[in-house]
């Protein structure tokens, strides 16, 4: 199983309550500019599917329980990129009276992507080197 997810990783994108940004940069890898699946990863809309889950913005009331369960139902090979400052820190949300944490306090974070929103060269970097983990 191992070397399928090294093959063709499944990615699959939470937004804990972002500005979308960073999600429009996610969705500019699955242009041909940027073309994301040159490398085999494969988009999944469900996250249960999913191999490595990109988290953008910083959690909420209710986007903190969410994430938590969809993190725990992942199969066990799984990994998790924080993406954006937000998501990151906390940036301009930090004080805002919904905000409740960043993603690395809810879930376990491997790989950071600062950048407000980070640019798709920076995803694909973060991505890359995360397959080279697996």
């Amino acid at each position: 199983m191992r070397n399928m997810i090294k093959k063709s990783p499944w990615i699959s994108i939470f937004n804990a309550s972002s500005c979308n940004g960073c999600d429009l940069e996610v969705l500019a890898l699955l242009t041909p500019k940027y073309d994301i699946e040159r490398f085999g990863c494969v988009w999944k809309s469900s996250p249960r599917n999913a191999d490595i889950l990109i988290v953008t913005g910083p959690t909420n009331g209710q986007t903190k329980n969410r994430l938590k369960k969809i993190y725990s139902q992942m199969a066990p090979a799984k990994k998790v990129i924080a993406l954006g400052t937000c998501g990151i820190t906390g940036c301009v949300f930090r004080d805002y009276y919904n905000t409740r944490q960043k993603v690395d306090e809810v879930v376990p974070v491997d790989i950071y992507v600062p950048g407000c929103p980070p640019r798709p060269e920076a995803i694909i970097n973060a991505v890359v080197k995360l397959l080279k983990k697996l």
